[in-house]
């Protein structure tokens, strides 16, 4: 019997010990960070230089833990406003399964930690650009933008944009046309992203005070202006094309996709309900993978279009 008892609490240690893991998991947002690395990969692959393969798997891993600590630090500061939301309220910490201080401990740790590994194995210029990043992220959108502007988004949204320009530096590369135009594609995708996003849990923010544009300018300025974005997004998609630094197969691709989310964000004007917010918030992530994932193949395709 003691045998028996002794394995069952084996059993729940092992148990706890899973979730435990899980939850610190959960902290680093992992499917924010899924498309943080991937837009960082193509802007590293797509640079005129490139990187040994090694230290290119180190620059991700660094572009990851950047962002996963942006997430704990992220989700620290925000445990009111976490605790009050029901898509937000069994995150690790307002659930109570990580002490707030533990999150800030391993966000502090993770932030530092991925700064001086991206200047020791790749280069300064990406661990300075990383830093920015995080710091963007941490004090400017959370700390600041959040709970005071409607705009929070807006600007907070250039932290989002800048992990392909990271992995652009990271292989060598400048400064120049190409990866502002990627950061700028990240950049005009946020707003109707995260307000598609803000109009089928408006009553969470509108009960927890932050003042996201649908609580404070209502939903119909916000399906107005997630149009316009969504239009200056479509256009943007067609710059590397239109400037020659694309193929046509991506300015095909970059045409039909930019053409299918204007339409999803019209019929989100025209026919508003939750469902259409959830399809127009979905169908933004699809978007953005594969205008990626099309210039990552028209580099393959058309080595030389790439300035």
């Amino acid at each position: 019997m003691t045998e028996i008892l002794a394995g069952l609490d084996h059993g729940r240690v092992v148990r706890q010990d899973v979730t435990a893991v899980g939850d610190y998991i959960a902290l680093l947002k992992p499917r924010v960070m899924s498309l943080v690395v991937f837009t960082g990969l193509v802007g590293m692959i797509l640079a005129p230089t490139s990187l040994h393969p090694v230290i290119g798997l180190a620059a991700i891993l660094c572009i990851a833990i950047g962002a996963g600590a942006s997430g704990a630090i992220n989700m620290w500061f925000d445990a009111d406003i976490d605790a009050g939301m029901v898509r937000t309220k069994e995150r690790p910490v307002p659930a109570g399964r990580i002490a707030p201080g533990e999150a800030l401990a391993f966000g502090a740790t993770l932030a530092v930690g991925s700064v001086l590994m991206m200047g020791l194995l790749v280069n300064i210029a990406s661990a300075f650009l990383l830093a920015i990043t995080i710091s963007f992220y941490i004090f400017v959108y959370t700390m600041w933008l959040k709970r005071r502007t409607p705009q929070n988004i807006v600007i907070g949204g250039a932290a989002g944009a800048l992990p392909p320009v990271i992995g652009w530096v990271s292989a060598g590369g400048g400064i120049d046309l190409f990866p502002l135009l990627l950061f700028a594609i990240v950049f005009l995708w946020t707003p109707a992203h995260f307000w598609a996003l803000a109009l089928y849990s408006r009553t969470d923010y509108e009960r927890v005070g932050v003042p996201m544009l649908p609580v404070v300018a209502g939903e119909a300025t916000t399906r107005r202006q997630i149009v316009v974005y969504s239009v200056i997004y479509a256009i943007a998609t067609i710059l590397p094309w239109a400037l020659g630094m694309a193929g046509p197969l991506y300015g095909g691709v970059a045409l039909v996709l930019g053409f299918v989310f204007v339409m999803g964000a019209m019929l989100l004007w025209l026919r508003p309900s939750i469902r259409t917010a959830r399809h127009l918030f979905s169908l933004s992530i699809v978007s953005l993978s594969l205008i990626f994932l099309a210039l990552l193949v028209d580099r393959y395709l058309q080595p030389a279009t790439i300035l």
